[in-house]
Protein backbone atom coordinates (compact mmCIF):
# COMPACT_ATOMS: atom_id res chain seq x y z
CA UNK A 1 0.00 0.00 0.00
CA UNK A 2 1.44 3.35 -1.05
CA UNK A 3 1.91 5.97 1.70
CA UNK A 4 0.71 9.47 0.92
CA UNK A 5 2.62 12.55 2.07
CA UNK A 6 0.49 15.36 3.48
CA UNK A 7 1.50 18.40 1.47
CA UNK A 8 2.01 21.93 2.70
CA UNK A 9 -0.59 23.92 0.76
CA UNK A 10 0.47 27.44 -0.19
CA UNK A 11 -0.98 30.58 -1.79
CA UNK A 12 1.44 33.22 -3.11
CA UNK A 13 0.37 36.88 -3.20
CA UNK A 14 2.60 39.36 -5.04
CA UNK A 15 1.98 42.00 -7.71
CA UNK A 16 5.14 41.26 -9.72
CA UNK A 17 4.38 38.62 -12.35
CA UNK A 18 7.99 37.56 -12.97
CA UNK A 19 8.66 37.10 -9.26
CA UNK A 20 5.47 35.18 -8.59
CA UNK A 21 6.01 32.93 -11.63
CA UNK A 22 9.59 32.19 -10.59
CA UNK A 23 8.56 31.39 -7.04
CA UNK A 24 5.72 29.20 -8.28
CA UNK A 25 8.07 27.20 -10.52
CA UNK A 26 10.61 26.81 -7.71
CA UNK A 27 8.02 25.40 -5.30
CA UNK A 28 6.45 23.10 -7.88
CA UNK A 29 9.50 20.87 -7.74
CA UNK A 30 9.08 20.15 -4.01
CA UNK A 31 7.20 16.91 -3.29
CA UNK A 32 5.87 18.12 0.08
CA UNK A 33 4.61 21.52 -1.15
CA UNK A 34 1.51 22.31 -3.22
CA UNK A 35 0.90 25.79 -4.64
CA UNK A 36 -2.88 26.08 -4.56
CA UNK A 37 -3.18 29.50 -6.21
CA UNK A 38 -1.46 32.82 -6.84
CA UNK A 39 -2.88 36.30 -6.33
CA UNK A 40 -1.76 39.59 -7.85
CA UNK A 41 -3.08 41.79 -5.02
CA UNK A 42 -4.68 41.75 -1.60
CA UNK A 43 -8.29 41.79 -2.73
CA UNK A 44 -7.68 38.86 -5.06
CA UNK A 45 -6.07 36.92 -2.22
CA UNK A 46 -8.96 37.56 0.17
CA UNK A 47 -11.40 36.46 -2.55
CA UNK A 48 -9.47 33.19 -2.97
CA UNK A 49 -9.72 32.53 0.76
CA UNK A 50 -13.51 32.33 0.48
CA UNK A 51 -13.10 28.96 -1.24
CA UNK A 52 -9.54 27.84 -0.49
CA UNK A 53 -7.86 27.19 2.86
CA UNK A 54 -4.06 26.94 2.54
CA UNK A 55 -1.73 26.04 5.39
CA UNK A 56 0.54 28.95 4.50
CA UNK A 57 0.47 32.25 2.60
CA UNK A 58 3.54 33.97 1.16
CA UNK A 59 2.46 37.61 1.26
CA UNK A 60 4.22 40.59 -0.31
CA UNK A 61 4.26 43.71 1.89
CA UNK A 62 4.25 46.28 -0.91
CA UNK A 63 1.15 45.71 -3.06
CA UNK A 64 -1.21 48.22 -4.72
CA UNK A 65 -4.61 48.89 -3.18
CA UNK A 66 -4.35 46.99 0.10
CA UNK A 67 -0.78 46.68 1.34
CA UNK A 68 0.45 43.45 2.87
CA UNK A 69 -0.14 44.56 6.46
CA UNK A 70 -3.78 45.43 5.74
CA UNK A 71 -4.25 41.99 4.20
CA UNK A 72 -2.41 40.30 7.07
CA UNK A 73 -4.81 41.87 9.57
CA UNK A 74 -7.81 40.55 7.63
CA UNK A 75 -6.31 37.08 7.45
CA UNK A 76 -5.59 36.99 11.17
CA UNK A 77 -9.10 38.28 11.97
CA UNK A 78 -10.99 35.82 9.78
CA UNK A 79 -8.56 32.92 9.19
CA UNK A 80 -6.36 32.83 12.32
CA UNK A 81 -5.14 29.28 11.70
CA UNK A 82 -3.52 30.16 8.37
CA UNK A 83 0.18 30.95 8.81
CA UNK A 84 1.65 33.93 6.94
CA UNK A 85 5.21 34.71 5.87
CA UNK A 86 5.75 38.31 4.78
CA UNK A 87 7.92 38.88 1.70
CA UNK A 88 9.83 42.14 1.32
CA UNK A 89 12.80 43.84 -0.30
CA UNK A 90 13.10 46.06 2.80
CA UNK A 91 15.52 45.13 5.58
CA UNK A 92 13.97 47.55 8.06
CA UNK A 93 13.61 46.73 11.72
CA UNK A 94 10.30 48.55 12.17
CA UNK A 95 8.70 46.56 9.34
CA UNK A 96 9.95 43.27 10.79
CA UNK A 97 8.62 44.23 14.24
CA UNK A 98 5.28 45.27 12.71
CA UNK A 99 5.00 41.90 10.97
CA UNK A 100 5.57 40.16 14.33
CA UNK A 101 3.04 42.38 16.09
CA UNK A 102 0.38 41.85 13.41
CA UNK A 103 0.60 38.08 13.70
CA UNK A 104 2.88 36.97 10.87
CA UNK A 105 4.88 33.78 11.46
CA UNK A 106 7.89 34.84 9.41
CA UNK A 107 9.60 37.54 7.34
CA UNK A 108 11.74 36.81 4.28
CA UNK A 109 13.73 39.08 1.99
CA UNK A 110 12.98 38.58 -1.69
CA UNK A 111 16.62 37.86 -2.51
CA UNK A 112 16.65 34.84 -0.16
CA UNK A 113 18.14 31.59 -1.48
CA UNK A 114 16.06 28.51 -2.24
CA UNK A 115 17.38 26.50 0.71
CA UNK A 116 16.55 29.19 3.26
CA UNK A 117 13.13 29.81 1.70
CA UNK A 118 12.19 26.13 1.96
CA UNK A 119 13.62 25.83 5.46
CA UNK A 120 11.61 28.82 6.72
CA UNK A 121 8.41 27.62 5.03
CA UNK A 122 8.69 24.16 6.58
CA UNK A 123 9.64 25.56 10.00
CA UNK A 124 6.68 27.95 10.00
CA UNK A 125 4.37 25.11 8.95
CA UNK A 126 5.53 23.26 12.07
CA UNK A 127 4.62 26.20 14.29
CA UNK A 128 7.94 28.02 14.55
CA UNK A 129 8.47 31.76 14.15
CA UNK A 130 11.17 32.77 11.64
CA UNK A 131 12.31 36.39 11.57
CA UNK A 132 15.66 37.96 10.60
CA UNK A 133 18.14 38.53 13.40
CA UNK A 134 19.04 42.09 14.31
CA UNK A 135 22.36 43.21 12.88
CA UNK A 136 24.97 43.94 15.58
CA UNK A 137 25.97 47.56 16.02
CA UNK A 138 29.65 48.03 15.20
CA UNK A 139 31.41 50.93 16.87
CA UNK A 140 34.01 52.45 14.61
CA UNK A 141 35.61 55.85 14.24
CA UNK A 142 34.95 55.53 10.52
CA UNK A 143 31.21 55.45 11.22
CA UNK A 144 31.21 58.59 13.33
CA UNK A 145 29.09 61.42 11.86
CA UNK A 146 30.66 64.67 10.83
CA UNK A 147 31.23 66.83 14.00
CA UNK A 148 29.39 69.77 12.39
CA UNK A 149 26.32 67.63 11.70
CA UNK A 150 26.60 65.91 15.07
CA UNK A 151 25.66 69.14 16.81
CA UNK A 152 22.24 68.91 15.12
CA UNK A 153 21.83 65.33 16.45
CA UNK A 154 21.40 63.88 12.99
CA UNK A 155 21.54 60.11 12.81
CA UNK A 156 23.96 58.23 10.55
CA UNK A 157 21.09 57.48 8.14
CA UNK A 158 20.01 61.13 8.06
CA UNK A 159 23.55 62.32 7.24
CA UNK A 160 23.69 59.66 4.53
CA UNK A 161 20.47 61.00 3.02
CA UNK A 162 21.92 64.51 2.96
CA UNK A 163 24.58 63.29 0.52
CA UNK A 164 21.91 61.92 -1.81
CA UNK A 165 19.81 65.08 -1.50
CA UNK A 166 22.94 67.05 -2.47
CA UNK A 167 23.09 64.97 -5.67
CA UNK A 168 19.41 65.78 -6.38
CA UNK A 169 18.17 62.21 -5.80
CA UNK A 170 14.41 61.90 -5.56
CA UNK A 171 12.84 60.19 -2.54
CA UNK A 172 12.14 57.12 -4.68
CA UNK A 173 15.72 56.98 -5.96
CA UNK A 174 17.03 57.18 -2.39
CA UNK A 175 14.62 54.46 -1.29
CA UNK A 176 15.71 52.16 -4.13
CA UNK A 177 19.42 52.82 -3.57
CA UNK A 178 19.30 52.26 0.20
CA UNK A 179 16.73 49.44 0.07
CA UNK A 180 14.31 51.44 2.19
CA UNK A 181 10.61 52.06 1.79
CA UNK A 182 9.52 55.41 0.35
CA UNK A 183 7.69 56.10 3.63
CA UNK A 184 10.90 55.69 5.63
CA UNK A 185 12.79 58.10 3.36
CA UNK A 186 10.00 60.68 3.65
CA UNK A 187 10.08 60.35 7.44
CA UNK A 188 13.87 60.83 7.51
CA UNK A 189 13.53 63.96 5.36
CA UNK A 190 10.92 65.41 7.70
CA UNK A 191 13.16 64.70 10.70
CA UNK A 192 16.13 66.37 8.98
CA UNK A 193 14.07 69.49 8.26
CA UNK A 194 12.89 69.69 11.87
CA UNK A 195 16.36 69.18 13.36
CA UNK A 196 17.91 71.80 11.07
CA UNK A 197 14.94 74.13 11.64
CA UNK A 198 14.27 74.44 7.91
CA UNK A 199 10.89 75.07 6.33
CA UNK A 200 11.16 73.74 2.77
CA UNK A 201 13.43 71.89 0.29
CA UNK A 202 14.85 75.18 -1.02
CA UNK A 203 16.14 76.08 2.44
CA UNK A 204 17.56 72.56 2.80
CA UNK A 205 19.50 72.87 -0.47
CA UNK A 206 20.74 76.28 0.59
CA UNK A 207 21.92 74.82 3.91
CA UNK A 208 23.79 72.03 2.12
CA UNK A 209 25.50 74.50 -0.24
CA UNK A 210 26.25 77.04 2.50
CA UNK A 211 28.07 74.53 4.70
CA UNK A 212 29.54 72.52 1.81
CA UNK A 213 28.15 69.25 3.10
Amino acid sequence: MESTVEKLSVIIADDHTLFINGLHMLLQGEPDIEVMSVAANGKELLHLLHTQTPNLILLDINMPGMNGFDVLKRIKDYYPKIKVIMLSTYNEEHLIEKAKAEGASGYLFKNVGKAELLQVMRSVAQGQLCFPCKQPVVNSMLNEPDPFLKQFQLTKRETELLQFIKQNFTNQQMADHLHLSIYTVETHRKNIMQKLNLKNPVELNRFIMQYNL
